[in-house]
């Protein structure tokens, strides 16, 4: 038996888990929007979320005016693994910390290695 929750419910449980992440993590986001989405494009429950753009290391020079890149979580997926509200918010920040990891440029590899894969 999955959770449910609604987009607002689930939305408000998302700023909660990033306002709770360390500072040392957070502190050098730039240029990155956070957005909530029901599932992935290709419908699927597969995916709990995905970083979209170009990684630090990667970066030779981010212009003015460039988009932001995004870190989506998906409700729908994400609420079909828990039961309860707890182990969403564990979901949610074990999500966040992996989309942000690849924000900074972590591989999975490295996230595999350091226990957050």
């Amino acid at each position: 038996m999955s959770l449910e929750l609604d987009a607002e419910e689930f939305e408000r449980i998302v700023v909660d888990e990033l306002d709770a992440l360390p500072d040392e993590m957070v502190d050098g986001l730039e240029n990155l929007v956070f957005v909530t989405e029901d599932r992935p494009e290709d419908g699927s429950l597969d995916l709990l979320g995905i970083y979209e753009g170009t990684a630090l290391t990667e970066r030779d020079r981010y212009g003015f005016g460039e988009l932001p890149d995004r870190i989506v979580l998906y409700r729908e997926p994400l609420l079909a693994i828990c039961e309860t509200e707890d182990e969403l918010r564990d979901e949610i920040h074990i999500t966040l910390v992996h989309e942000i990891a690849h924000y900074y440029g972590i591989d999975d590899a490295e996230l595999h290695r350091l226990g957050w894969g």
